[in-house]
């Protein structure tokens, strides 16, 4: 495996990178940036060295010092939309605390609120029953920031909801909650709540979870395809009318921003991640960067794949090795799943080209590492897909499914490739991995493509300001229908 001095850079040099990279992963460790992994990798010394820079931050004060100088001026610095929630109370409440995406968003919210003053509380529905590293790291984070987290039950819990001026739930699961916890004072807190549904799995639609939810205040949902897969579900299936409805898609951090944009930072981090995957600067990497299973499409993209390169192989076309990367495996779950992806590729003989990369909570580097990202969930596809925008800020070309929010993200044609769900997706899938691997310049074009797209639309400062907006809606409607209680 070719080492970092292999480069030829000078100690002195590459001393100034190594600072650099360190800088990218202090922005990119935000949680703001983690997506939906935990943990490092079992061989990926990329992981095991991000691990030690992190460590060794507190000693690099002259890294915190050229953090805080690339910062923006804070007089250029913009008003955030959400300064009107300055004094409120607002309480979040979580079905769980993971590192997957709905709880990840709700604490960026969450944060977004502390930073203009509000007084923001945090409720766990499900918690598990032990000390669990996960819940107790997100836990501080929140403490840190100034969000106060408190029990999901009992007294504190019914009397925070009353005098809050805003309730936010977090998912289709959070609902049972209204009920087990308010009980008779649920319709005092009705009126004031604002539901963010992330889902289109149909075992959500169920009357337990939902039937509060034509008297919410509003509902917030991140793509126009699935707030009509709920509209018309709710009323043919459940027999019950959705409230005033707002679709609001989301926007990278400004964190990540600074990453992608940064490209000494990505330089670095491609070199470091194609090293401990023992691949060469010019081979072509594909990856899914999704918690692997079904629903994911892991499987078919590795069909798609091995398609792909029978085609390139039958055509004899003259280009860079084509690569697998998937981030997101755990085998410590010894899923049935996991263990078919991996039979698959010892079965067609493809070991030396598929990747499996555990859960991490860095995708950044990844994202810097790949050349194109395949988004291909399966079924309804995503809601949204934050990993698709994100990759579009590192400049890479999108291969999605034509379903879902995604449909809503990539522009077929100009910012990456869409294909059909389910099998009869796997062969468009492998053509369109050969166009791109064949077709140079058509993939880098509709990487730029992407980036632009996402800096009209897909920023931090868009999703504050489309936030904003339905929490200034929710608000009036509630201002009058809802008394808060000082407890």
């Amino acid at each position: 495996m070719a080492k970092h001095t292999a480069v030829g850079w000078g100690h002195h040099h590459y001393h100034h990178l190594q600072n650099r990279w360190l800088l990218a992963l202090l922005l990119m460790l935000s949680v703001s940036t983690v997506i939906a992994f935990f943990m490092r990798s079992a061989f990926d010394s990329c992981d095991r060295t991000v691990s030690a820079a992190v460590d060794g931050i507190g000693s690099a004060r002259h890294v915190i010092q050229v953090a805080e100088k690339r910062t923006t001026p804070v007089a250029a610095v913009k008003p955030s939309p959400l300064s009107f929630m300055k004094s409120k109370v607002v309480l979040l409440v979580s079905h769980e605390l993971s590192l997957s995406g709905g709880p990840l968003l709700l604490m960026e919210l969450a944060f977004l609120l502390r930073s203009v003053g509000a007084e923001v509380y945090w409720m766990t529905i499900m918690k598990p029953s032990e000390t669990d590293e996960v819940t107790y790291s997100l836990e501080h984070k929140m403490l840190d920031r100034g969000v106060q987290v408190v029990s999901a039950k009992g007294k504190e819990a019914l009397d925070t909801a009353l005098r809050a001026d805003l309730v936010v739930l977090n998912t289709a699961v959070a609902g049972k909650w209204l009920d087990v916890v308010l009980k008779g004072d649920v319709h005092r807190v009705l009126p004031k709540v604002l539901w963010w549904i992330h889902e289109m799995r149909g075992h959500y639609f169920k009357l337990d979870y939902v039937k509060n939810l034509p008297f919410v205040a509003g509902a917030m949902i991140d793509s126009h395809v699935t707030t009509e897969y709920w509209k018309n579900r709710t009323q043919e299936r459940l027999k019950i009318k959705m409230p005033d409805t707002y679709v609001v898609h989301l926007g990278n951090s400004k964190e990540l921003m600074q990453v992608a944009e940064d490209t000494v930072a990505k330089r670095v981090l491609r070199e470091h991640v194609r090293e401990s995957l023992g691949v060469l600067n010019e081979d072509l990497l594909f990856a899914i960067i999704n918690s692997v299973s079904r629903g994911k499409g892991q499987d078919l993209f590795l069909r798609s794949f091995y398609e792909a390169l029978q085609l390139i192989k039958e055509k004899k076309m003259q280009i860079p090795l084509l690569h697998a990367v998937i981030v997101g495996s755990d085998m410590s779950a010894q899923t049935k799943f996991e263990m078919e992806l991996r039979d698959y590729v010892v079965q067609k003989k493809i070991q030396d080209r598929v990747h499996f990369v555990n859960k991490t909570l860095t995708v950044a580097p990844y994202l810097a590492a790949i050349d194109v990202l395949v988004q291909n969930s399966q079924a309804r596809g995503e809601c949204f897909g934050r990993i698709t925008i994100e990759a579009m800020a590192f400049q890479l070309p999108v291969l999605g499914t034509a379903a879902g929010g995604t449909t809503e993200i990539v522009v077929n044609g100009t910012t990456g490739l869409l294909h059909p769900v389910g099998k009869p997706g796997v062969t468009p899938l492998a053509k369109n991995i050969v166009k791109l691997a064949t077709h140079v310049e058509r993939r880098l074009t509709m990487g730029k493509r992407g980036y632009e797209r996402v800096k009209e639309r897909f920023l931090e400062q868009h999703m504050a300001e489309r936030i904003a907006g339905v929490l200034k809606e929710v608000l009036r409607k509630s201002k009058n229908k809802s008394s808060r209680l000082i407890s």
